[in-house]
């Protein structure tokens, strides 16, 4: 009877636990999702509702599309929301390239210097990107490519912007078990075939990962081009948006451009994020 007496107690114990812990979850989440929340349904208020009431008061009593048509005949922001894509798309995709197969030179091959390279990438992510922001630039105006998407690729894919994935890419493929390669080797494979058809097959958690890290990284750029991209029509969301607050005094239309630009990063994460999630839990073994 103790006995079930005791075990009656530690079970009540952990459902109050479990409960607290959910409360305190629930309630965590609410503070986060709150202020999204609030900035997405405030593009959608008029702007004598905007500055009044209680911020609590997050949903519209008179909802218009008004801040959205405001924000179109102001900026070319559908031209501006495509350039952001389409260099979140290719950017990322030149530095999973160059970053696995780096990578992949320095978790496998043995060279001489391999050790002291990985360490200089390690040193270098320490480096604060504002930091190389007057040499990249310097560099890019040598190469003449002011006001070129080749500016922001090279920026990103050759640079300090990319040793995180080299580093994450690195650990990644040390996890994948030798004797793959060495079943695939026997059977007549080279190292490159090795490498497209063994290592990145089961390394789709680590590419997911790096795509979504990297598409964030290039989409939230704004320093850089806006120091090296000067055409209107070539400027990406975050740039556009600087020039829409110092254009518009309507915040409402300035929330319902922020609002969009969130869109896509969410739709990337939902799309990945079986994957994402799978990276920190994976061995390696066939990316599973």
């Amino acid at each position: 009877m103790k006995r079930n007496g005791n075990r009656m107690g530690m079970n009540r114990r952990k459902k109050s636990a479990n409960l607290l812990y959910h409360i305190l979850m629930i309630l965590l989440s609410i503070i986060m999702v709150y202020p999204f929340l609030w900035s997405a349904l405030s593009s959608f208020k008029p702007v004598s509702e905007l500055y009044v009431g209680s911020p609590l008061n997050f949903l519209p009593q008179n909802p218009t599309m008004e801040n959205f048509n405001r924000l179109f005949e102001i900026l070319p922001f559908g031209k501006m929301l495509f350039n952001s894509i389409f260099l979140s798309v290719v950017i990322p995709i030149g530095m999973i390239i160059v970053s696995s197969f780096t990578a992949y030179a320095l978790a496998r091959l043995d060279f001489k210097g391999r050790n002291i390279i990985f360490i200089l990438f390690i040193a270098v992510m320490m480096v604060p990107s504002h930091v190389t922001t007057i040499p990249n630039y310097k560099t890019i105006i040598e190469l003449k490519l002011i006001n070129s998407y080749w500016a922001l690729f090279l920026t990103s894919v050759f640079t300090a912007a990319n040793s995180f994935n080299i580093f994450f890419f690195r650990q990644y493929f040390l996890t994948i078990p030798k004797d793959l390669e060495n079943a695939a080797v026997i059977d007549g494979c080279s190292r490159f075939r090795v490498f497209i058809q063994i290592i990145m097959p089961n390394s789709k958690p680590a590419i997911a990962t790096t795509a979504i890290l990297s598409f964030r990284s290039v989409w939230n750029q704004f320093l850089f081009p806006m120091l090296v991209i000067s055409d209107y029509d070539r400027l990406p969301i975050t740039v556009g948006l600087k020039y829409l607050k110092e254009w518009e005094p309507n915040w409402a239309v300035l929330l319902a451009g922020s609002s969009l630009s969130i869109i896509p990063i969410v739709i990337v994460y939902l799309i990945f994020q079986k994957y994402f999630l799978q990276s920190n839990l994976s061995s390696g073994f066939g990316g599973t």
